[in-house]
Parts: structure tokens; C-alpha cells; sequence
């Protein structure tokens, strides 16, 4: 059995990390604000304590490796892992963000075994989160119109990160994970509608109107420059291609966004 830190335990790619962990028999300490030992990004003074007797982390950086500073709390806790005798880093990153890399360059320097999983658009957005309150309202108003996205499934991520954290011959390696196609935001949402029975409007708006929408909801502003930094930046088609990582890694095709639709419509989301 391997104690494993899941940093941001709570969160979309965590959970079910943690999960399978689990029922792989490993013992899982939560990293978060309200686990048993605390952990809080703001806040390094109680980094050591959870790390103590960890051998391997999950590493999902909040809100987001774009946000300014990032690269330095990486750069500080990858070291004090380190120094706690951590032997395995795997890193959530971000697909085609350039200041993402500057993170992972950061978490590198430490010198122990590292993996990169630099992820796509989750499939859960649409589910969770940001997306959930206007699609279940009835209109998903976004600045992206065109622009085809390799949507990806955290389950997936989950599965890879499992591996990276439990396995052997996934250090050095930067898995770019996609879904099986690439789909506009346009498509995606009338795929998720049509499969909950429910018929959902995308009407695309400019990103200044985007970001004067957030405010008016009163959306924190790291929220809003986050948001508006990744439609406005990393969504200008250079993430149109597929990989074939998640297969090569797990043995299996990714899961296509169809099937996550259905399974999102049997849990009564739409009953919400």
C-alpha cells in the first residue's frame, strides 16, 4: 500500500482519482482546505505536514498554472516534496497554455520522477461548474463559435493519473490527452441537450461582452481574467489535433462525449 497526496481532492479531476486509488487498495491523503491536515496553495506554512509519509502526489493547481505566481508555489512545494521524500510527481497542466509549461519546468527542477498530463476542455464543464447553471437554464452563452475543441473525459484523466502515480514506465512522459473527436463548444452543447432531452441555445458572444456577463453575475475577477485568458488565448484552434495517449496508456479508446451525455441525462441532472 502507497499513501498518495491528491492535491485539490474535491475537485473535477480528484475525486475520482481518489476513488480509484482506493479500490486499488492505496491509502489516500486529501489534499485540501478542509481535509483532515489542511492544505491551502495560499498558504505554504502547512505544506510540510501534509506531505509528511507521502510517496507519490497528485498535483492539480488552483485555479489554474496561466495565473501569475503559479510556477513559483510549484517550483517551492515540488522541492519540500522532495526533501519529504517523495519519490513520484504527476502534474495536471493545461493544453497548448504556454504558461502551463512554465510550471511544469518548475516542478521538473526538484529532481524526482515526474509525469505531465496536459489536459483538454473537460466533458464535465458541461455537467459541473461554470456551464451547469446556464444549460440548465436553457442558453450557454460563450465567445466561441468556430474554434473545434478534443473535449476529454476527467474519468479518463483519472484513469492516467492512477497509472502515473501507481505504475511503472510512465516517468519523463508528457501525455497530451484528448477525446476521440473534436467538436465545436456549438456541437458539444447540442449533443449534452439532445441527450437529456432538452433543448439548450449556444449563442456566441464577443469576449468583452463574455467578461461583462461574469461581472454582472458578480464572478470573482481571477475567475474572469481566467476564463477570458483561456477563450481569448489558448482557444484559437491550436489545439485541433487528436493523440492517442489515453490508449496507449490505459489499453482502451477514450470515452466519446455521446456516452457521457447519457450517463450525465440517467443521474437527473436535467430533473435539477
Amino acid at each position: 500500500m502507497t499513501r498518495i497526496l491528491v492535491l485539490g481532492g474535491e475537485g473535477k479531476t480528484g475525486r475520482p482519482i481518489a476513488e480509484r486509488l482506493r479500490e486499488k487498495g492505496h491509502e489516500v491523503r486529501m489534499g485540501s482546505r478542509s481535509a483532515a491536515i489542511p492544505f491551502d496553495w495560499r498558504d505554504a506554512s502547512g505544506w510540510p505536514a501534509v506531505l509528511e509519509g507521502v510517496e507519490a502526489v497528485y498535483i492539480a493547481y488552483q485555479p489554474d498554472l496561466a495565473v501569475p505566481g503559479s510556477d513559483d508555489d510549484i517550483r517551492r512545494f515540488s522541492r519540500l516534496a522532495a526533501e519529504a521524500g517523495v519519490t513520484r510527481l504527476v502534474l495536471l497542466s493545461g493544453r497548448g497554455e504556454d504558461a502551463a509549461e512554465v510550471s511544469e519546468e518548475a516542478m521538473k527542477e526538484a529532481g524526482i520522477a515526474w509525469t505531465v498530463l496536459r489536459g483538454s476542455w473537460f466533458f464535465q464543464n458541461f455537467s459541473e461548474g461554470l456551464f451547469a447553471e446556464p444549460i440548465l437554464a436553457g442558453e450557454l452563452v460563450l465567445p466561441s463559435a468556430t474554434v473545434r475543441e478534443p473535449f476529454v473525459d476527467t474519468r479518463d484523466i483519472a484513469d492516467v493519473a492512477v497509472a502515473a502515480l501507481t505504475e511503472e514506465g510512465h516517468a519523463g512522459k508528457t501525455y497530451e490527452l484528448t477525446g476521440p473527436r473534436l467538436m465545436t463548444f456549438r456541437e458539444a452543447t447540442a449533443e449534452f441537450s439532445a441527450a437529456g432531452g432538452r433543448a439548450v441555445t449556444y449563442t456566441p458572444v464577443t469576449i468583452d461582452a463574455y467578461a461583462a456577463m461574469l461581472r454582472d453575475a458578480q464572478m470573482p475577477e481571477d475567475v474572469i481574467w481566467l476564463v477570458t485568458y483561456l477563450f481569448g488565448s489558448v482557444l484559437d484552434g491550436r489545439n485541433e489535433a487528436l493523440t492517442h495517449d489515453i490508449e496507449r496508456v490505459l489499453g482502451r479508446p477514450p470515452r466519446d462525449f455521446a456516452d457521457f451525455a447519457r450517463d450525465v441525462a440517467e443521474t437527473g441532472f436535467w430533473r435539477t
